[in-house]
């Protein structure tokens, strides 16, 4: 079998490789094989960090929700305000009720108040 000479092809792959390592520290971003198992590590925190970054903003936004509605001196809680509304068919995602806790605690309060009635 004859010889391949790789030289353009590698060294454009390899050049690939350093543009994505570029901001990596030290070995990470200058080793040819240091840079790839870096770029194969980083690509798969990527990937399972965008599941966790979902769920954690959930967390969040279901804290704001559940504090603003036991601030206001209401006797209900985050779960009796999620089960109300689903009764109501009012299908909101819990995002847009926790930027009200935060903006307006006072619009979050009638929101519930209505919605036991």
């Amino acid at each position: 079998m004859t010889r391949v000479r790789r030289g353009y092809t590698a060294r454009r792959r390899r050049t690939k490789m350093r543009l994505f390592a570029s901001s990596f520290r030290g070995a990470h971003s200058r080793l040819t094989r240091t840079t790839t198992q870096q770029k194969m590590r980083a690509l798969v925190s990527a990937h399972r960090d965008r599941g966790r970054q979902k769920r954690d903003f959930r967390r969040l936004w279901i804290t704001r929700i559940n504090a603003v509605t036991r601030e206001n001196g209401v006797s209900y809680s985050y779960s009796i305000l999620i089960h109300n509304l689903y009764k109501r068919q009012l299908l909101l995602n819990r995002k847009i009720p926790a930027q009200i806790a935060i903006l307006n605690k006072n619009f979050l309060y009638r929101i519930s108040e209505e919605i036991l009635k």
